[in-house]
């Protein structure tokens, strides 16, 4: 199973990402928690990206776009994998096309969490109060829900014309929309 992960942010992309991928028994490949660690070890590209990132910007695509293709490289992804957090831009999806069409592969999949605006806000500042993330303080929040809707929203329409998009609803317990991630995958 390949697939990609899409739903704004604090829609719960991370957690169902996890299970998702251990459910189908590919990796997970999060480019935040990629850029969030180089940031941690004071990397070169956590350098680059710290700023971009404590605004609530998008890493430049050169960046991710390298990042992404070294990652789907490696053999471990031989069976699939789980994208979150790439493709947010049409720009990206058509590298994304570029990226698996050298590797001889397709998405099977793209699965979009829909939850409301102001239950992500709160789950957001919930976060940002128990992880101390930087990221998260309602200033760039608001700013990652704007850029989400401007940059990343597209995506959804390129990917239900292509009949990759698969919708569930993020709401409920963690284990209540695994449930209902894995069945809708299945069919």
């Amino acid at each position: 199973m390949r697939m990609l992960i899409m739903g704004p942010p604090g829609a719960g992309k991370g957690t169902q990402g996890k299970k998702v991928a251990e459910e189908f028994g590919i990796p997970e490949i999060s480019t935040g928690a990629i850029f969030r660690s180089n940031v941690a070890e004071k990397t070169e590209l956590g350098k680059v990206v710290s700023a971009i990132m404590e605004k609530g910007e998008l890493v430049p695509d050169s960046v991710t776009v390298d990042l992404v293709a070294d990652r789907l490289a490696k053999p471990d992804t031989a069976p699939g994998f789980l994208l979150d957090g790439f493709p947010r831009t049409v720009p990206q999806a058509e590298a994304l096309d570029g990226i698996l069409a050298k590797l001889g592969i397709a998405l099977d999949a793209v699965l979009s969490l829909v939850v409301d605006g102001e239950t992500l806000v709160q789950r957001m500042m919930k976060r940002a109060e128990i992880e101390g993330r930087a990221d998260d303080n309602e200033e760039t929040i608001r700013r990652r829900f704007e850029v989400y809707t401007a940059e990343t929203e597209p995506l959804l329409a390129l990917y239900r014309d292509r009949g990759l998009l698969v919708e569930v609803d993020g709401l409920g317990a963690v284990d209540e929309v695994h449930a209902r991630i894995v069945a809708a995958l299945k069919k």
